[in-house]
């Protein structure tokens, strides 16, 4: 995939940013992948775990400095990135897929045979900048430890928010596609229509804060569509009200969660 160049390996030589106008907490580069070391590190993540307001403090900084923020899991069984299975190296660009042809292909494949891809959802009106959204979710993400049990700061070298489970060569959706940046592209036209950030990855599941969530049931149950087809595990019951009852959780919803088994 098309890549930046990689402010990451100057860290190695001044581990406190000051050189890309960064102060750095102790941290770790990460270039351990499934094939073993990388080229370049694939990110950099805090030592600590993260509190609130940490985001907020390096998110701008970074972003100027050709790096993007990202919250990982480091408390599940699997440990932190350098025990994942990260595959960059098997990795395509996103903007070389469709999103609507992606979800649509995902729908036949994991639909009820007979149900029609009813389409992409129109966007809602945002609420919030989605910068600032993606703060605020990062935040909760740092005080309430239900959904990550030990989030830790890191940063990535990505173009957008929605490239950086490509650019890391992530593979939580594993079982379901060996190929992320085919997920990424669907993030890309999420960030596009509802304003998400990609904030939180762990080793199979990943939180995204929306700044403009749907706001009618018509508009959540297009949402609920989408949300199945990228990632069938998101549904927790089956039955032809499945996807209806997971609507109603998406209006005004501010964040997103799915987890691949």
């Amino acid at each position: 995939m098309a890549t930046l160049p990689n402010p990451l390996p100057t860290l190695a030589a001044d581990p406190s940013g000051r050189s890309l106008g960064l102060r750095l907490p102790l941290g770790r580069l990460i270039d351990a992948t499934d094939d073993g070391p990388w080229h370049e590190p694939l990110l950099w993540h805090a030592e600590q775990p993260v509190s609130a307001g940490n985001w907020t403090a390096l998110g701008a900084r970074a972003g100027r400095a050709g790096l993007l923020p990202v919250l990982l899991d480091l408390g599940g069984h699997q440990g932190g990135p350098q025990e994942w299975e990260l595959m960059p190296g098997e990795m395509s660009y996103p903007g070389d897929h469709d999103a609507e042809e992606v979800l649509a292909d995902f729908w036949d494949e994991y639909a009820a045979a007979g149900d029609e891809w009813p389409g992409l959802c129109a966007p809602p009106a945002r609420t919030a900048d989605p910068d600032s959204r993606a703060a605020e979710v990062a935040d909760l993400l740092a005080e309430d430890r239900t959904r990550f049990k030990e989030p830790h700061l890191a940063l990535v070298p990505a173009r957008r928010s929605a490239d950086i489970p490509a650019a890391i060569g992530w593979t939580g959706p594993l079982n379901y596609e060996e190929d992320i940046a085919v997920h990424c592209a669907v993030l890309r036209s999420w960030e596009d229509r509802f304003g998400i950030r990609v904030v939180g990855l762990g080793f199979d599941s990943m939180v995204v804060s929306v700044a403009a969530p749907p706001t009618t049931p018509e508009q959540a149950e297009a949402v609920a569509a989408e949300h199945f087809a990228f990632c069938p595990d998101t549904l927790p019951q089956d039955g032809p009200d499945a996807l209806r009852d997971y609507a109603k959780r998406l209006i005004a919803a501010e964040t997103w969660y799915f987890w691949w088994d």
